[in-house]
């Protein structure tokens, strides 16, 4: 458990949540989904409610301290009172807080929303590095450590001025960030409405509505990758 003089629990469960919506900004698969409108007109906000989902499979940080709290309390004072022998003696039982989800798991929430709300089927094996991102940010920022959060946004912000290229090989999706003059390309990045490429502050967790309208066609100028569907 953390020291009081660490962060709060409250500072730790924010930068996990921030940790969790940063790293599926980061995830090609997913920018093209959004980019494209694969999850519909209000794809960005989709990726927002995503996030909040994938928050949601662990419990909270706040949550966690007050058991453990509680559970020290329990043993403080067991140590010093004889146990009752009542049927009460249940009911001041902490309540235990669940596991965070096996990495594998996280795995599979990440491949099934592609599938479901944006219909694009991820088969690049590109979620592993994403549940493994989300799970050892968890773990650091349970601990008090957010240096690996802070990475994270370096690594966000450092694609302001980039934006993703896709091309079709071989009905297979490829896509890099590369590099754009963020001069010449303010404008077009106004009308593309491409916001996950101009970054600034960390992205928030919206719930949204999911809806499933037919994809639209790309209209940044690059090739139509052919996305595959269930």
């Amino acid at each position: 458990m953390a020291s009081q003089a660490g962060p709060s629990p409250e500072a730790r469960q924010a930068q996990f949540e921030q940790a969790v919506a940063i790293s599926l900004h980061l995830w090609l698969s997913l920018t093209v989904a959004v980019q494209n409108h694969w999850g519909g007109p209000s794809s960005a906000d989709k990726r927002d409610w995503f996030a909040g989902a994938i928050v949601d499979m662990f419990p909270s940080l706040v949550d966690v301290a007050k058991a453990q709290a509680q559970s020290t309390a329990a043993k403080a004072q067991s140590s010093t009172t004889p146990a009752p022998t009542t049927k009460s003696q249940s009911n001041t039982t902490p309540r235990k807080i669940p596991d965070d989800p096996p990495q594998e798991d996280v795995e599979a929430v990440l491949l099934q929303v592609m599938l479901d709300e944006f219909e694009t089927n991820v088969d690049d094996e590109s979620e592993v590095d994403v549940a493994a991102r989300i799970v050892h940010a968890r773990a650091r920022c349970a601990a008090g450590d957010f240096s690996f959060v802070e990475d994270l946004r370096r690594r966000w912000l450092d694609t302001k001025g980039k934006k993703v290229v896709v091309e079709a090989k071989e009905q297979n999706q490829e896509a890099e960030w590369d590099d754009v003059d963020s001069d010449d390309d303010d404008d077009d990045d106004e009308e593309e409405g491409d916001s996950d490429v101009e970054m600034g502050e960390a992205p928030a967790l919206v719930p949204v509505v999911k809806e499933k309208p037919p994809p639209e066609v790309d209209e940044d100028g690059f090739t139509k990758v052919t996305k595959k569907k269930r």
